[in-house]
C-alpha cells in the first residue's frame, strides 16, 4: 500500500482505493480476509479511526463485509463489481475525454481507431 500524506485525496480514500485495488487485482481474493484496522494502522502510522472510515466505504459499497470478531473479508463477486464499475468509469470519463480532445484536434474517426488499433496490437 502506497499512500500520499501530503496529497488532496483524503487518507481514507486511499485506504479504500488501495484495498479496492488488492481486490481488483487479486491481492485478497473473495472470501479471504483483508488486513486489520490495528495492522495496517500500526505498518503504516495511519490513525485507526481513518483506516475503519476508509473499510466502511467500502462495506457501503458491498466490497467487504464485516464478520463480528473475526475481521473484514472480501465479498463474493466484489472483483466483478470492480471491473463494470472501473469499465464504467473508464467510457464515461478517459475515453469521452479523449473523443473530445481528438474532436477538437481535428483527429478524424478513422485516424482515431487506426491509432487505437496500432496500441493493441503492441
Amino acid at each position: 500500500m502506497n499512500f500520499d500524506f501530503e496529497g488532496e485525496a483524503p487518507l481514507y480514500q486511499q485506504v479504500a482505493d488501495e484495498i479496492s485495488e488488492g481486490i481488483f487485482n487479486g491481492s485478497y481474493e473473495e472470501g479471504t480476509q483483508i488486513p486489520s484496522t490495528t495492522e495496517i494502522s500500526k505498518m503504516y502510522k495511519i490513525n485507526p479511526a481513518t483506516i475503519l472510515k476508509g473499510m466502511n466505504k467500502l462495506v457501503e459499497e458491498n466490497l467487504i463485509e464485516k464478520r463480528r470478531g473475526l475481521g473484514m473479508f472480501v465479498k463474493p463477486e466484489a472483483q466483478k463489481k470492480l471491473l463494470e464499475k472501473r469499465k464504467t468509469e473508464f467510457i464515461n470519463h478517459k475515453l469521452l475525454n479523449v473523443l473530445e480532445e481528438a474532436k477538437k484536434l481535428n483527429i478524424s474517426q478513422a485516424q482515431l481507431i487506426n491509432l487505437i488499433e496500432r496500441g493493441y496490437i503492441k
